[in-house]
């Protein structure tokens, strides 16, 4: 049954229905794994650390909303919508939140604040993504 939160977001246009699609769904599960297994490699700047980490976790949720049938019209929504299509707690939802805005400093002001605390969060919270999207199984 789908839920109302997502249904309502289809009705003010921020998300779109479309059929999940298990190639794209495997594919986005593959790119995040190589981006979070890159992102903990030793010798990397904290700004490719945290590129690569973020980009993993946007590709899971990408991924969590595909395979309910969804795809969002803008980048930010996939967190919001973890905590119904995984659903993840608000506080760790909101941990990826606040990296999304940290991404959008870096990527359109040049300024990236990343706090040791607030990578190892970002990865903690990929990898519990990561497992729920897992658990997910394969596209219906």
């Amino acid at each position: 049954m789908p839920s109302a939160l997502l249904e309502n977001l289809v009705k003010t246009g921020t998300l779109k229905t479309e059929p999940p699609n298990q190639q794209e769904f495997d594919g986005l599960l593959q790119s995040a794994v190589h981006k979070l297994s890159d992102a903990r490699l030793p010798g990397l700047s904290d700004e490719g650390r945290f590129t690569l980490a973020y980009g993993a976790a946007h590709a899971l949720a990408v991924a969590a909303l595909r395979w309910h049938g969804y795809r969002a019209e803008a980048r930010y929504v996939v967190f919001q919508c973890l905590q119904e299509t995984i659903g993840l707690e608000r506080s760790q939802w909101m941990i990826l939140d606040k990296c999304h805005r940290q991404r959008n400093l870096a990527e359109y002001e040049g300024y990236l604040e990343m706090t040791p605390q607030l990578m190892d969060a970002l990865i903690e919270v990929t990898i519990e993504v990561h497992q729920r999207v897992l658990a997910l199984g394969a596209v219906q």
